[in-house]
């Protein structure tokens, strides 16, 4: 579906995969493995383009569901892989991913690997606060995991917030699973600070309009 001009999310994926739509093509997370065929139709289907115009992946953090095809989609389509320099050795496989306590936790470390087996990914472009990446501004809100990151689109006044937060269609939340939830509250209240009219997260529904003001309300609520 389009949310907005040329910002699109291919449906029936999980986690929510964006595609920014210019001259090239730019993917911000690329879901669960195994939808690389959906994203690929998505882009010829219903963009009438090429999986050669993507020329950028921009991972908001390592976790499976978020880069599960980034590895196919590079090889297809030759586009530079980026995430953030403190995520990029856990993508590649140079350091064993910290995972989080409780059931989830068992699942990132026994069943991911058994069912998706390796979906390491290696980066071509790592990425710290403040670096422009496809006319995106990256904002480095650790938490989730050490390199998490949101991406501001100023020209449509859009900010993707990976995990940092969700809306499911009443409230905004905290993403799940997170790593450190001290370091999670001061990326949202990082980020209240940023005017935006749309929030788009990696699971939930858009959060719109008048987004930020909406995040700004919640921040208030956090220790």
């Amino acid at each position: 579906m389009e949310i907005a001009p040329g910002i699109h999310q291919v449906d029936g994926v999980n986690g929510n995969c964006f595609i920014i739509v210019r001259d090239d093509l730019t993917l911000i997370d690329t879901g669960m493995p195994k939808n690389s065929a959906k994203i690929v139709s998505y882009i010829q289907d219903i963009l009438k383009r090429k999986p050669t115009d993507i020329k950028t992946i921009v991972l908001t953090h390592f976790h499976i569901d978020h880069v599960g095809d980034a590895g196919d989609l590079k090889k297809l389509s030759g586009a530079k892989v980026a995430i953030h320099e403190a995520d990029a050795d856990y993508v590649s496989g140079r350091k064993a991913q910290p995972a989080p306590g409780g059931v989830k936790g068992l699942i990132f470390k026994i069943l991911i690997p058994l069912l998706f087996g390796s979906r390491t990914v290696e980066p071509d472009i790592t990425l710290n606060d403040g670096d422009i990446i496809a006319g995106l501004t990256t904002i480095h809100t650790p938490g989730h995991t050490p390199g998490s990151i949101c991406l501001f689109d100023p020209s449509s006044k859009i900010l993707f917030v990976g995990d940092l937060l969700r809306f499911n269609g009443s409230k905004i939340e905290m993403g799940p699973s997170s790593l450190d939830t001290s370091e999670v509250q001061q990326s949202i209240k990082k980020i209240a600070a940023i005017d935006f009219d749309i929030m788009l997260s990696g699971h939930g529904v858009p959060l719109r309009p008048d987004a930020s003001v909406k995040v700004r309300e919640f921040a208030k609520s956090l220790p």
